[in-house]
């Protein structure tokens, strides 16, 4: 049985605290991490962040190399690839069990979530364009309720694992996006999907919506720019 107490509150608090600076490329893919350092900064003991970064490495979020301590895990456009890909897959199996499943609490969710994310700024305050967290945290949720009804945890597991390790890139899509992309209106078609029952449109409308950020970094590498913000 895991100790609750202030040592564990301390570790999940330096665990969160990393875990989303990650997500948010504010600790860059491919850098390094030192502990010593972070302990400094999250005001924790570097126990504590050597934990966490044990407990993301196991998540993939952060790479143990011999020699060289921890790493943000690096990204590129062959992982971006095949994330896309197997994302697609196993969103459409979750979405089309979370219909199967279907309430009206869940039909609730999805409107109000819906309305919430189209009323929220996409871009954080600042001179440098970036993603919103409140922003984040709400399309987190929005994506979340959509499988809540799907009848399969390990499928609800391995989602989630994926859906974080895209996290990163559509933070880097932000900037990049000069197509003029309406998310509130992709966002609400699969809504429409979804309330309709209509798990084909559904997942098609996700596919496309999932798809869009890797084209939007893949064209701007074409253009040549570079999938890692370290090149900004």
């Amino acid at each position: 049985m895991r100790t609750e107490g202030p040592a564990a509150s301390l570790t999940e608090v330096v665990y969160r605290s990393l875990r989303n600076d990650i997500l948010a490329c504010r600790i860059k893919p491919g850098s390094k991490i030192k502990i010593k350092d972070e302990a400094e900064r999250l005001g924790a003991s570097p126990s504590a962040v050597r934990e966490s970064l044990a407990r993301l490495s196991s998540e993939g979020l952060v790479r143990a190399e011999p020699q060289r301590g921890f790493l943000a895990a690096p990204i590129s456009q062959a992982e971006l690839c095949d994330l896309t890909k197997v994302r697609v897959e196993i969103e459409a199996s979750c979405i089309r069990r979370a219909v199967a499943h279907a309430t009206l609490e869940w039909e609730g969710l999805l409107l109000d979530l819906n309305h919430r994310l189209a009323h929220t700024p996409l871009a954080a305050e600042g001179d440098e364009p970036r993603l919103s967290d409140e922003w984040a945290r709400i399309h987190h949720a929005y994506h979340e309720a959509i499988v809540s009804t799907c009848d399969s945890p390990i499928l609800l597991q391995i989602r989630n694992q994926l859906y974080q390790q895209s996290e990163r890139y559509r933070r880097l899509s932000v900037p990049l996006a000069t197509s003029g992309r309406d998310l509130t209106a992709e966002h609400g078609a699969i809504v429409k999907a979804l309330i309709a029952r209509d798990g084909d449109r559904a997942v098609a409308l996700m596919s496309s919506h999932i798809e869009a950020t890797s084209r939007i970094l893949l064209l701007a590498q074409a253009e040549g720019g570079s999938l890692s913000p370290l090149a900004a």
